[in-house]
């Protein structure tokens, strides 16, 4: 009996745990908001050692400035930069990117930026894939072989 009692307790504590979750913080409707020309740049296939910087371009739509509060990838190997500075309604902003092309392989890294827009939390991407640069062949030696071997 008490299993049962206890095991009520505990259903009852997980329905109430779970609703408690769901309260959604309200939107003010004038506030920022962020939109971004494109959301994933491609580099395709380049080379070992190429330059791995791209940008992303955004404008605040919203009616109240615009402040990115982090920007954060998902690997020391991609280094983001941003407008740091407030951006005011209808002004543009950026977010530059440098992937270390070092590298060898398939990219796909995720860029995550935090702000005060109605959508608090965007994912940029970048993919493409890197090859190895082609090995460098040293010049042969070009024998004559018509010339006889000179004998002191």
């Amino acid at each position: 009996m008490k299993k049962v009692i206890l095991s009520i307790i505990m259903f009852a504590f997980a329905i109430f745990a779970t609703n408690a979750q769901d309260v959604a913080v309200p939107v003010n409707p004038n506030g920022p908001d962020i939109k971004f020309v494109k959301t994933t740049h491609d580099y395709g296939t380049i080379q070992q050692g190429a330059d791995g910087n791209c940008e992303f371009k955004f404008k605040n739509t919203g009616k109240e400035p615009l402040i990115l509060s982090n920007v954060i990838s998902s690997c020391g190997c991609t280094v983001p930069s941003w407008t740091r500075e407030p951006i005011m309604p209808g002004k543009e902003g950026s977010i530059k990117v440098k992937y270390d092309t070092n590298r060898i392989g398939i990219i796909g890294k995720q860029i995550t930026v935090m702000s005060n827009a109605k959508t608090d939390r965007v994912v940029l991407n970048i993919a493409g894939k890197i090859e190895p640069k082609p090995a460098e062949q040293m010049p042969e030696k070009n024998l004559n072989q018509g010339a006889a071997p000179v004998n002191h």
